[in-house]
């Protein structure tokens, strides 16, 4: 099992910037393909975005394309989540996942499919 641990939420006007972190520890955090997820009140938790076990490759969802940027830092044994013109819309809290996997498919935006989870931080952007 790896702990995931989220920081760097806050409020936010619409437009800013904001960039949130996971932090790693237990297992080598490069044995993991890591992901965020986000839940706004009343809603299911969607997936944002994803980067694979070395940062090859990225995944983001529809609303996160060309405004959100997912990194990682395996010696730090973090990931990033760099958010830029922030809508109203963004607001949620935002988690992140780790899933032990070398597959990358269609299952990788699924939530159901991670089993190391943090325990969430609120990111709220006003109008």
């Amino acid at each position: 099992q790896v702990h995931l641990v989220e920081s760097g939420g806050g409020f936010v006007q619409a437009g800013a910037s904001l960039r949130i972190s996971c932090a790693a520890s237990g297992r080598p955090f490069s044995n993991y393909a890591t992901a965020w997820f986000r839940q706004a009140p009343g809603r299911e938790r969607e997936f944002v975005a994803a980067i694979s076990r070395y940062g090859g490759t990225t995944y983001y969802a529809d609303s996160a394309e060309g405004r959100f940027t997912i990194s990682r830092d395996n010696a730090k044994n973090t990931m990033y989540l760099q958010m830029s013109s922030l809508k109203p819309e963004d607001t949620a809290i935002y988690y992140c996942a780790a899933r032990a996997t070398s597959v990358y498919d269609t299952s990788i935006r699924v939530a159901g499919t991670y089993d190391n989870w943090g325990q969430g931080i609120q990111v709220t952007v006003s109008s």
